[in-house]
């Protein structure tokens, strides 16, 4: 074999998987080389053969193959197994005589014996060459063909394990943990009772099977397991009292077997209610039924379980059902059997056992060594779980009950609605469900909350133990109510529960009286597992380390580690591996490995040869194999009778162990057949513990080693360029780490903890920063764990630097390295290793060899507090390791290669992270020096945790400016503090007060020297502002530096924990003058107590931020310049009404000012302008409970806090309406009343009454014009005057409407008096407020937010800066709430961005240009003319709606709009000042080149002038206006014009009756003008005599269309295309052009005028009359709208004959 040499040309494929192949372990020895064309990537052994994959995917075979075609007794040389050729083999897997591959696609591949159905395919004993095997998942609809990982195979079965991470088998025996009745099993099948579980390895031995399986973690659901064995009746969980806590255990072990008697299985097996199947693969759950009659404590009703598995534990799954079970109903209760027992709880005699078992002190020992592997789940709901897999939450519940129902029945039921599982989410960390919790929590309540507990077993039976978990109904509302009752905090710790009972109120559950001892210890229970768990991310790329072991199979040598002999049919969990931290197993023939991530080795099973490498008995339990100190094992595997371990030495290439039997030499070829199972020592002799290879140096760099049968293989790679050693090194260096954190937890701290004399010596601060401590130690240990195992396992596979979770994932390091150094810094900070001292000589005894020994520390006899110092900053040390190897592996590349980048890269973050720590324990050193030496009742409150020292002034080198002459100031740097101590000097407390300010709101800038010879540092603080002279200008520096870098640490929230590595090279740190802090005031004032958090700027609060004071005052907006300026919102309690006052809106100063709406918290609300914290300017108050049915409403003008000024006053209760001038509160000077019964009043008002003259009219128009003293009441002369026009004329008195006294004369004017009638009627009017001065202050706002002292007073230019900043802010105000803002607001918002060219000469398009702006301007209330828009539409609206809807006030509301027109026009000509005056002329462009060519040519002259565009308020505002103004608007002309109109339709009922012909000949339309035919439908139809309704039809339709439209110009519009439309009819009838004279028009035009039917046409007449454009009247329109109004008067006036 020598002689073949290697001839690939891969590039080191000579130094890398080289095969080295021996048997036995004499010094004779010397392994041989096998050598291939490629490096060899997996060896897989069989009895006599053996399985080679390499690299590329092929496979060859060397060995014994008698299943080949011509079968091959001893093949020497490897040969290819060419059936494989073009699939890429990943995996190889040999059994005794068959073998199995899986290819990248996770395909399987088996060949050899298949006696046994081995290889899965049937109708064969033997497979000669590989054969591709299915399997197939019957569980998704259609069948799906399940990806492998990887195989195993053993004596007569296979093993798979797919990408989901589940188990699949096939061939023959128990191992195969298939509940299958007739064996072989040829087809793969799921190993149901693992699914659901994480399987991370499959093992096989000979006749048994092991799994390493990930432990449940919080997201895991499977069903409630048993909480009784089902074998010897012990409970599976006990429970220890410890005084303050509860210590639960769960290391029951069985002594039986799996045998059951008939008559224990009839016993065991409930009858199976009604639905319940009881097929072999699904476990039935327990039925517990309820009887009213007390059960003797002999009967069980709990169904067979094994340990805490929940798996059918009877022979071949089956169940037997007694068929004389009495299932009738029996006379004992209601409905159950006689027999059952009455509650789900443990009888008596099963407590008294219990209680008997507790009393054991070993059992306790025992019990804190154990672990409950399952806590609750951390899911909300609680599904009831049936997934055939581990325990879970109600193994708690069960627990807890059963110690219920030895205090009594009472208690269960109380506890019976309780789900533990709930309440202990509340007291879990909630990283819990994110990290790899050590301790899984899981599980499922299957609770029904009910009085009797019959609902709750029906559920319990009904469940089917299926896979997929139905959910029972849970009655959550009454299970959230009892868990806000009953709730349990749950604390953690390694290996136990201790759940504490806090107060009196458990003691009803678990009484401590009932369990306790006397004498018992009392144990710390210390949470020291990762607990929040290292980072989320962690979890999910580094290897899990919280594992299980699950064995089945054959135990007749032991080898499943249950402590006992029998064969299992189902995976069981070998209780005594969980929480060892299992990363790998192996199996031999008839032994068992596990390998811990702590580098150690556990064997059971068979040691007929010496192969555990231990000669302990019994071997039926995992134990440790002996090795020697220092000895880190990190592969294991196992042939028939021996052990092969690859392990950790003194130097850094690894070492080979052999343990079992030795082989004779020529051994081989005598081939004696062994018998299965023969027992009697081999000739050779054996070994007794394992013993190193002398050989092992010379093969290099293992990575591997392989056993199978005799033989024995070790994998391993030259050391090329240095590069495969330094991986060696880096993973051995892991691994040490590792043992040694494991070490320093267990044997130090764990300890430390648990001692009684913790807390009183160390105080509850110190205690929790121990803890915390603790662990944060938990994590890094942990941590460290997860990242030995994975770069083992990288050794194992690629020895690739891509696999290295240190360059990827190198932050999960760092701030695991960084918080763990923080932690030890604030516990050494707060003296906590000085006030450990004792508790530690206590325990560690005046020689403290140990703690020396792992703290690594040389000096003689140090101090207790100096080694505790050192053992806990002991793994920091370790950082500089990392970066080392790191370094070392980097110089293996090429200086360009990425590889070489990224190595680099990470070196210099752990170089960097090292020097950090090293600071960062420099300073918590000098900050626990300078407490020790800190005068006396300060150092209480100013000592904590995160708090370091930077520098302080006892040198003399800082003072306050001005101090007095006997007073000492004292200057103290924190890194989150300035503390300034003062004191007097003769005085023997020094310091007697302290001032500290928080650095987050400190500025501190240097005072220019300017030769005074001071060096002086300006210190700024939200509330004071103080000079500190240095005594050198180096100082001064020093000072400025340290002070300016602690701000700008504190203000990036770092603290101490990453401080700046390059601080101290002198850069200048200037932190930001603006920034975001917290602080609360303290000196008197308006702030005093006041909390503020938000922006500050220079010492002053400056930006967003909310201010509370300790009242419940709270401002919530802008500031600026240390007060509230900006938009804001200020809540205000009032404490008698236990309301809330709320004011939104603008402030100014400190005060509000500007818009803003005040909600009062008696119910009133102010929406309007403020000024100094006053109502200042227009606003609108609404009193009354609700804003809907408000009982009074006031709009208009306010002055400092009064109504004052013009405003209306809509009283509800009274149904009256005032719009008038206001004085101080009170109505005062001229006014109009009107009520909801057609009173109205207009006159003058004093001392808030009607009083002086007036006038007053009813509904009927009876009138009263005169003086009056009081509302409503005549007091003095006036004239009366009645409907019919007779009037009184005297002196009156009286209220009105209640009868009057008169004093007088009595006229009736005689009918042709006509001119004396005319002068009667009352000119309305006169007395009441004239339309300019309505308003004024809605006007003045608009002016003043243009930047104007008074209207037209200001610049232009600043005018239009105004509009820009109102609409930004605004715009920017809106973003932070984007649901107030619709798609088209914004858009429009955009448009107004641009400012219209608003200079030079305006042309007819600049008009237009002008145009659309208003319309844009007006639409969106953040323009400064929208807001005045809408206010305007708002106080028009309050007026003339509701009350104000009377007629009589018609004149005023059309004057009320044409001001409003006159008073924006002048604003819009203030913003375009070129836009000419009313009634100015905007000439057209001129089209005519002529023109413009010969402007002296003759003709031009006498060319009619262009008519130009007239510019009016009217034309550019009113479309605007006129929209939002109609409703209320024409309802005044409706009530007016109400007599006249009812008239007109009357008229217009009558004639429309007639057809179109009649009426067309009534009206007098000349013949010519009728139409003959009209079209319809596409054709023409004859007009007949009887025709409708269809002549003239497009003209009626476009006339209907006046009461559609608005403003008078879109009106006049209207008519003009109805005229339109009447000349084209006519046309075409005449067939020529044709000009209309009146006399002709008018009749046909009244035609179209009656047939349009417009019901308020009389209304529509009179608006537009009173709003029309004056420049029209004389026009085209002006005629047609006489025209219009002709037909109108026409009609009213038609005698109908």
């Amino acid at each position: 074999m020598e002689t073949q040499r290697k001839s690939s040309g891969d590039d080191g494929g000579g130094e890398r998987g080289l095969l080295h192949l021996w048997q036995g372990y004499s010094c004779s020895v010397t392994p041989e080389r096998l050598l291939l064309p490629r490096p060899v990537l997996q060896v897989a052994l069989g009895t006599h053969h053996g399985l080679l994959l390499v690299e590329g995917g092929q496979v060859y075979s060397f060995g014994e193959l008698p299943w080949k075609q011509s079968p091959i007794l001893e093949q020497v040389k490897p040969l290819l197994e060419n059936a494989l050729s073009g699939q890429r083999v990943v995996a190889v897997a040999a059994g005794s005589f068959h073998c199995g591959a899986v290819t990248e696609d996770g395909g399987v591949h088996m060949w050899g014996d298949n006696g046994a159905g081995q290889c899965g395919l049937s109708g064969l004993s033997i497979v000669p060459n590989p054969t591709p095997v299915a399997l197939l998942d019957s569980d998704s609809s259609a069948p799906q063909t399940v990806p492998v990982l990887e195989l195993s195979c053993g004596g007569q079965h296979t093993l798979a394990l797919s990408v989901q991470r589940e188990v699949w088998a096939w061939g023959s025996g128990y191992q195969l943990g298939l509940s299958a009745a007739v064996f072989p099993v040829w087809k793969p099948q799921k190993v149901e009772h693992l699914a659901g579980r994480y399987v991370l390895q499959v093992a096989c031995g000979s006749s048994h099977s092991l799994a390493l399986v990930r432990c449940l973690g919080p997201n895991d659901v499977q069903r409630p397991p048993a909480d009784k064995c089902g074998h010897c009746h012990q409970l599976l969980y006990t429970m220890t009292d410890k005084e303050d806590h509860v210590i639960i255990s769960d290391s029951h072990y069985c002594p039986l077997g799996v045998e059951l008697t008939e008559d224990e299985a009839k016993l065991e097996a409930p009858a199976p209610t009604q639905g319940l199947k009881t097929s072999p693969s699904e476990p039935v759950l327990p039925s517990y039924t309820s009887s009213a009659v007390p059960a003797t404590p002999t009967q069980v009703t709990a169904l067979s379980k094994d340990s805490e598995k929940g798996d059918t534990a009877i022979p071949n799954g089956v169940l037997h059902v007694s068929e004389s079970e009495p299932t009738a109903q029996t006379k004992g209760g209601n409905g159950a059997p006689a027999g059952a027992k009455s509650s789900p709880y443990p009888d008596e005699q099963a407590v008294k056992d219990y209680l008997q078992k507790l009393s054991d002190h070993t059992q306790a020992e025992q019990m804190a060594k154990g672990g409950l592997h399952t806590l609750l789940s951390s899911a909300d709901s609680v599904p009831l779980s049936t997934s055939p897999s581990s325990s879970s939450g109600s193994t708690l519940n069960n627990l807890v009950a059963s110690c219920a129902s030895a205090v009594g029945e009472r208690v269960a039921s109380t506890y019976e609605a309780l789900s533990l599982k709930k309440m202990m989410n509340f007291y879990l960390p909630s990283g819990l469900s994110k990290s790899g919790v050590p301790v899984g929590l899981t599980g499922t309540v299957p609770t029904a909350v009910g009085d009797n507990t019959t609902e709750r077993v029906r559920q319990e039976d009904s469940v089917q133990a299926k896979k997929s978990s139905s959910t029972g109904d849970i009655r959550e509302e009454e299970a959230e109510g009892l868990r806000r009752r009953l709730s349990l905090p749950g604390l953690l710790s390694q290996g136990r529960y201790a759940v504490h009972l806090l107060s009196s109120s458990y003691s009803l559950l678990l009484s401590p009286r009932l369990l306790r001892k006397a004498g018992r210890p009392r144990m710390r229970a210390v949470a020291l597992t990762p607990l929040g768990g290292v980072a989320h991310e962690a979890q999910e790329v580094l290897p899990t380390l919280q594992t299980e072991v699950w064995s089945w199979g054959h135990g007749e040598h032991g080898q499943l580690g249950h402590r006992d002999n029998m064969a299992r049919l189902q995976p069981l969990c070998i209780k005594s591996l969980t929480n060892k931290e299992v990363v790998r197993v192996a199996a031999g023939a008839h032994h068992s490995l596990a390998v811990t991530a702590q580098s150690q080795v556990y064997s059971w099973g068979s040691n007929s040869s010496g192969q555990l490498g231990h000669m302990e008995t019994p071997s039926t339990v995992p134990r440790l194999a002996k090795l020697s100190d220092g000895i880190r094992v990190w592969d294991v595997s196992a042939g028939d009778r021996h052990t092969l371990l690859l392990a950790d030495g003194d130097c850094i290439q690894p070492i080979i162990y052999y343990s079992g039997q030795q082989v004779k030499e020529g051994a081989e070829e005598k081939k004696q057949d062994e018998k299965e199972g023969e027992e009697e020592e081999q000739v050779g002799g054996y070994t007794q513990q394992p013993v190193l290879l002398p050989f092992c140096m010379n093969l290099g760099y293992v990575s591997a080693v392989f056993a199978g049968g005799r033989r024995c293989i070790a994998l391993s790679d030259q050391n090329v360029m240095g590069f495969i050693a330094s991986l060696h090194e880096l993973a051995a260096a892991e691994r040490k780490f590792y043992c040694k954190l494991c070490n320093m937890k267990m044997q130090i701290i764990r300890p430390l903890l648990e001692l009684e004399s913790l807390s009183s010596a160390l105080g509850q601060v110190v205690l929790g920063l121990l803890q915390s401590l603790a662990g944060r130690f938990s994590l890094l240990c942990h941590l460290t764990g997860q990242h030995a195992a994975s770069l083992t396992s990288n050794l194992r596979r690629g020895r690739d630097v891509n696999g290295l979770l240190i360059l990827d994932h190198a932050d999960i390091f760092l701030d695991s390295y960084n918080e763990y150094c923080s932690a030890v810094g604030h516990f050494q900070v707060m003296g906590g290793f000085h006030v450990l001292t004792k508790p530690s000589l206590d325990f560690f005894g005046k020689s403290p060899e140990l703690l020396q020994r792992l703290a690594e520390c040389t000096e003689e006899n140090p101090a207790m507090a100096d080694l505790l110092v050192a053992f806990f900053y002991l793994p920091t040390r370790h950082i500089h390791e990392y970066g080392r190897l790191l370094l070392k592996l980097a110089t293996c590349f090429e200086v360009s290669s990425s590889d070489y980048q990224r190595l680099q890269d990470s070196c210099s973050k752990f170089e960097a992270l090292a020097l950090q720590l090293k600071k960062k324990r420099k300073d918590a050193e000098y900050t626990f020096h300078f407490w020790k030496s800190f005068p006396g009742k300060m150092t209480d409150s100013l000592r904590k945790p995160q708090r370091r020292l930077i520098c302080e002034s006892s040198n003399k080198a800082l003072t306050l400016q001005n101090a007095g002459r006997f007073s000492v100031n004292w200057f103290i740097l924190f890194n989150d503090a300035l503390v300034h101590a003062q004191g007097v000097a003769p005085c023997k407390n020094l310091f007697s007060t302290h001032h500290v300010f928080p650095l987050a709101t400190l500025w501190v800038e240097p005072i220019p020297e300017d030769n005074t010879g001071l060096y002086g540092l300006k210190v700024i603080t939200p509330e004071e502002t103080f000079t500190l002279l240095a005594s050198s200008a180096m100082e001064k520096a020093k000072w400025l530096r340290s002070i300016n870098q602690a701000v700008d640490q504190a203000l990036n929230g770092v603290g101490q924990d990453t401080a700046s590595i390059s601080s101290g090279v002198g850069q200048k740190l200037e932190p930001p003058t603006s920034r975001t802090a917290s602080y609360t005031f303290y000196k008197d004032g308006r702030l005093k107590e006041a909390t503020y958090e938000g922006r500050w700027l220079n010492g002053k609060p400056n930006g967003r931020g909310v201010l509370k004071w300790p009242d419940g005052r709270i401002y919530t907006g802008l500031f600026k310049n240390g007060l509230e300026d900006g938009f804001g919102e200020f809540l205000s309690p009032n404490k008698t009404l236990n309301k809330n006052d709320h004011y939104q809106g603008y402030w100014k100063e400190g005060k509000m000012n500007g818009l803003g709406t005040y909600r009062y918290a008696s119910g009133e609300v102010y929406d309007g302008s403020f000024q100094d914290g006053m109502r200042h300017g227009h606003g609108m108050l609404r009193t009354g409970k609700l804003n809907t049915s408000s009982p009074s409403v006031f709009i208009g003008q306010w002055l400092h806090d009064k109504k004052t000024g013009y405003g209306v006053f809509d009283d509800i209760t009274k149904g009256e309406k005032y719009m008038g001038m206001w004085q101080e509160h009170q109505r005062q000077g001229t006014a109009v009343v009107v009520t909801q019964f057609g009173l109205y009043y207009e006159g003058a008002f004093k001392d808030n009454k009607m009083m002086g003259t007036g006038v007053l009219l009813s509904e009927d128009d009876t009138t009263y014009e005169g003086e009056f003293s009081d509302d409503w009441t005549l007091n003095g002369k006036g004239v009366l005057t009645m409907a019919n026009g007779d009037y009184l004329e005297g002196s009156f008195n009286g209220e009105w409407g209640s009868g009057l006294k008169v004093t007088g004369s009595y006229f009736k004017p005689h009918l042709f008096e006509t001119d004396k009638d005319k002068t009667r009627t009352v000119k309305l009017g006169r007395l009441c407020v004239c339309a300019e001065d309505k308003w004024q202050a809605v006007f003045e706002e608009c002016w003043t937010q243009l930047g104007c002292e008074a209207p037209g007073q200001g610049e232009n230019w600043k005018a239009w800066e105004n509009i820009a900043v109102a609409l930004t802010t605004s715009r920017r105000h809106i973003q932070d709430s984007p649901e107030v803002l619709s798609r088209s607001h914004s858009r429009t918002l955009e448009s107004l961005e641009v400012i219209p060219q608003h200079v030079g000469p305006i042309t007819l398009d600049r008009y237009h240009t002008i145009r659309l702006y208003l319309i844009k301007a007006c639409d969106t209330p953040l323009h400064p003319l929208g807001r005045l828009v809408e206010t305007l539409v708002a106080v028009y609206r309050m007026t003339y709606v509701g009350v104000g809807a009377n007629r009589r006030l018609l004149p005023q509301a059309v004057n009320e709009i044409k001001s409003y027109l006159n008073r924006i026009f002048q604003i819009v000509r203030f913003l375009f000042p070129d836009l000419p005056e009313e009634g100015g002329l905007i000439p057209e462009p001129s089209t005519n080149l002529q023109d413009k060519r010969e402007p002296g040519s003759t003709d031009a002259p006498l060319e009619s002038p262009k008519p130009g565009r007239v510019v009016s308020s009217s034309a550019l505002l009113l479309p605007v206006l006129l929209p939002r103004l109609y409703p209320p608007l024409f309802t005044l002309y409706a009530l007016d014009k109400e007599k006249e109109d009812d008239v007109y339709w009357e008229c217009v009922l009558r004639l429309n009756k007639q057809p179109d012909l009649a009426l067309l000949a009534f009206l007098g339309v000349q013949q010519k003008f009728w139409p003959v035919s009209v079209p319809a439908e596409g054709e023409k139809q004859q007009v007949l005599s009887s025709t409708k309704d269809t002549c003239f039809a497009s003209a009626v339709e476009t006339l209907q269309q006046i009461s559609t439209t608005f403003t008078p110009s879109d009106k006049l519009q209207v008519i003009q295309l109805t005229f339109e439309e009447i000349t084209q009819v006519v046309q075409a009838l005449l067939k020529q052009d044709f000009l209309w004279s009146m006399d002709d028009l008018f009749p046909v035009f009244l035609y179209v005028v009656l047939r349009a039917r417009i019901r308020n046409l009389g209304s529509e007449v009179s608006l537009i009359e009173d709003l029309m454009d004056p420049c029209v009247q004389h026009g085209e329109h002006g005629i047609m709208f006489t025209t219009l109004k002709a037909c109108y008067y026409q009609i009213q006036h038609e005698k109908i004959t």
